[in-house]
């Protein structure tokens, strides 16, 4: 893992389970690292809109012994490129051959609590009735991320009338997305190279004046800036790609979330499923 990803998950966890005046900028410099390369602490803090004070505690937050360090380490990083995924496997044959399950279950379950925290369980929370009350759901998600957001699509038509397909033809990210309007929600699933349809996607989204929740690994992410909701996915651990179990779980409080609060989602459901079943689609 590269000092940019280590530091950078570190921030992710102060964001999610530091002190309140901790948390908050946190997520600014999620945001804004490259800053902290050129800052001293007063100009950083003026900056960020901080005490000194929570500057020079966060360094240590971190684990540094000074902000010193901490500037030292981010001028490190501002000037290293972001390890592909090859290199990441490379690091997973050789750091990790005899003890690969260990560290993905020990990784699995920092990620799972770190979800759990209180502030992104507050940012889930919030999303259900604007969901619920949207005109549209649209989902976007390429590559890896395309099952997370079929899969929220799917069941999400299944229980709920406002839910679009997730676009599949060529140019259909574009087609379908040019519809939306400021009574949308766009839900945006990406994570560091960040897929450049995705971010078309959500940038389309704004333009038009839906609402998009970010669904991804950082504050840091092109498709958080200007993003209505962000859900800063724990994505770390030994796996050649960020692990994507903790997308799947935002994805399914999501869903629970909604069919608990609404009025038609449990006969939708029955609904579906009798369909399904009368035509052959289920075997039992």
């Amino acid at each position: 893992m590269s000092n940019d990803e280590t530091l950078k998950d570190r921030l992710s966890q102060v964001s999610a389970q530091g002190t309140p005046a901790l948390r908050s900028f946190a997520r600014w410099l999620l945001d804004n690292l490259s800053l902290v390369a050129f800052s001293s602490i007063r100009g950083l803090a003026k900056q960020a809109g901080v005490n000194p004070n929570t500057v020079t505690r966060m360094a240590k937050e971190l684990g540094y012994t000074s902000f010193d360090a901490f500037r030292t380490d981010v001028q490190a990083t501002i000037q290293t490129p972001a390890p592909n995924y090859g290199a990441r496997a490379q690091t997973l044959r050789h750091e990790h051959r005899d003890s690969a399950f260990a560290a993905l279950m020990e990784a699995h379950g920092e990620n799972t609590a770190m979800l759990f925290s209180a502030d992104i369980l507050d940012t889930l929370n919030a999303c259900i009735d604007p969901l619920l009350g949207a005109r549209k759901v649209y989902v976007v998600g390429v590559r890896s991320c395309y099952a997370i957001a079929h899969y929220f699509s799917y069941v999400g038509g299944m229980a709920f009338s406002n839910f679009v397909d997730v676009p599949t033809l060529p140019g259909g990210i574009v087609d379908v997305l040019s519809q939306a309007t400021s009574e949308d929600i766009i839900v945006g699933i990406t994570y560091e190279h960040y897929a450049a349809e995705v971010v078309q996607a959500c940038q389309i989204a704004q333009s038009r004046g839906a609402r998009v929740l970010a669904l991804t690994d950082s504050h840091g992410s092109p498709i958080a800036v200007g993003a209505w909701k962000v859900v800063p996915l724990p994505m770390a651990g030994p796996h050649f790609l960020p692990s994507l179990n903790s997308a799947f779980l935002a994805v399914e409080m999501l869903l629970v979330g909604m069919a608990a609060r609404s009025d038609d989602a449990a006969e939708r459901v029955s609904s579906f499923e009798d369909r399904i079943r009368q035509y052959g689609g289920y075997n039992v």
